[in-house]
């Protein structure tokens, strides 16, 4: 049975948005399954309080101000180095054995288990370089986990500057780094954001790789050298021991709401970035 251009059009619509709804709905399903059953558990005290009794009372507080801290120095090391790399690739070099070979080294980093950067973390940071299990340890190798993310997609985003945009600046006396500066990062700038978006999605999400150099201490970090328990990990270890269920879908509903926060104030920022600029 011969199907027309129509027809087959039409089937192929319904199934990318039978597809794009199944996404949608499991989703959801997640998030509010997680949001039911942890909110309840969300209170003043959950939230100002450091955990007692192996987390079977008490808040999480230090946990908070850990996942906080070390997603921070994940961003501040990490961003200069992957926005940098791309510009180099894209602006200052051409097609070459050097940046194939950087580019495969990025892909080849995003592809590395998060436990294999763990143990590298490990080894390198905490024994090595003897910072010990510090928020400073966890925040450089989270830093090195984003990085191929923050390279990739700010090379994508610089790659869709129209060259026009390039051509005027130069034609106006704009040198290769006014033109860089003043007319291809602003324009870059909400692709690049994503990026690190999606990057501190991962640097709070992340648990293996964080437990390794970061600890599971208890106790309120006071510097970027003090242990320290993130969310992620608190969560994992409440639900893993079977310790205190009701505080694990607690900090999981709040770990969602921080992302979400997170998410809404950085697309405000740039925005308003945006908006400055024009």
């Amino acid at each position: 049975m011969k199907v027309n251009a129509k027809t087959s059009q039409n089937i192929a619509k319904i199934i990318i948005w039978s597809a794009a709804l199944l996404v949608m709905v499991i989703l959801l399903a997640i998030v509010l399954y997680i949001l039911v059953k942890g909110i309840p558990a969300i209170s003043w005290q959950f939230l100002t309080e450091i955990p007692r009794n192996m987390g079977r009372s008490g808040g999480i507080s230090s946990s908070i101000v850990g996942t906080l801290m070390v997603t921070a120095v994940a961003v501040i090391v990490a961003t200069p180095f992957g926005i940098g790399t791309a510009f180099y690739l894209t602006e200052y070099t051409r097609e070459s054995k050097i940046t194939r070979v950087i580019q495969f080294s990025a892909e080849s980093l995003a592809g590395i288990p998060s436990i294999v950067y763990g143990l590298f973390g490990f080894i390198f940071f905490v024994t090595y370089l003897k910072l010990g299990w510090s928020v400073l340890s966890g925040g450089l190798t989270m830093a090195i986990m984003i990085l191929p993310t923050i390279i990739r997609t700010s090379e994508e985003a610089i790659r869709t500057v129209p060259n026009l945009y390039r051509e005027v600046a130069y034609s106006l006396g704009a040198t290769k780094w006014q033109t860089i500066t003043k007319t291809v990062f602003p324009s870059a700038l909400p692709g690049i954001a994503n990026g690190i978006i999606l990057s501190i999605g991962r640097c709070v999400a992340e648990t293996a790789a964080v437990m390794l150099t970061a600890g599971s201490a208890l106790r309120m970090p006071t510097s970027i050298f003090s242990p320290t328990r993130t969310m992620a990990i608190h969560f994992y270890i409440l639900a893993r021991e079977g310790i205190s269920p009701e505080s694990a879908y607690g900090t999981a509903a709040l770990l969602i709401i921080l992302i979400f926060l997170i998410n809404v104030v950085f697309n405000i920022l740039v925005n308003r970035f945006i908006a400055k600029g024009r």
